[in-house]
C-alpha cells in the first residue's frame, strides 16, 4: 500500500492507492491505478502530477485514515496532522514519513473497468538511504513496507527468499 499525494486548484489531498507498479526501468515509469469517482482522481486530471509515497507499518494508521474519507469533505494533512515537504519536480507534496517516495509526470491515462490507469514518467526519486542495503534492497530488518490485504487489513513484507533470476534459470535449464 502506498500514499499517492496530488496538488491542483490549491489543494493538496492524499489517497491511499494498493494499485501500483513500476512498468519500465531504463526509461522509469510508474502506473497507479484510481477509480473516476475519487477526489485524487480529479486532482490528477487537473495537475498531470502526483508522487507515490511508500510508508513504513508504523504509519499503517495514516495510511488508514487517508483511505477512509474523501479529500473533497475534509484537509486530509490538517485533520491528520500529516507531515510533508514540496515535491522536488513536481507540485505534489513528498510525505516525511516515507522511506521513499517517487514524483510523477503522467504520460498516458486509460480506462478499464471502474478505475482509470495513469501512466507516469519519474521526475525525481526520494529515499531514506538507511532503509536501504548497499545493493539498493531495501533492508527488511529495519523497514517493514505495509502491505494491503484487502478490506481494512494492512500486514508486512516479513522475511521471503532472494534469488538471482538469471542464475537461477541458467542452472535450473542446465540441470534438465
Amino acid at each position: 500500500a502506498t500514499i499517492v499525494t496530488t496538488h491542483a486548484n490549491g489543494r493538496n489531498n492524499a489517497m491511499a492507492v494498493a494499485w501500483h507498479t513500476a512498468v519500465s526501468r531504463e526509461e522509469p515509469y510508474y502506473l497507479v491505478s484510481i477509480s473516476a469517482k475519487r477526489y485524487t482522481h480529479e486532482l490528477l486530471v487537473a495537475s498531470g502530477e502526483f508522487v507515490v509515497n511508500f510508508m513504513p507499518i508504523d504509519q499503517s494508521e495514516i495510511v488508514a485514515l487517508v483511505a477512509g474519507c474523501s479529500g473533497k469533505d475534509v484537509d486530509k494533512f490538517d485533520a491528520f496532522g500529516i507531515s510533508s515537504k514540496p515535491g522536488s519536480e513536481v507540485a505534489a507534496p513528498v510525505l516525511e514519513d516515507a522511506f521513499a517516495a517517487y514524483e510523477c509526470r503522467v504520460e498516458d491515462q486509460s480506462t478499464f473497468g471502474d478505475h482509470d490507469l495513469f501512466v507516469a514518467r519519474i521526475v525525481a526519486a526520494q529515499w531514506e538511504e538507511s532503509a536501504f542495503k548497499d545493493d539498493g534492497m531495501l533492508d527488511l530488518e529495519r523497514i517493514s513496507p505495509i502491505v494491503y490485504m484487502g478490506g481494512d487489513t494492512y500486514s508486512t513484507a516479513t522475511g521471503g527468499v532472494r534469488h538471482d533470476r538469471e542464475v537461477l534459470a541458467k542452472e535450473t535449464l542446465r540441470l534438465k
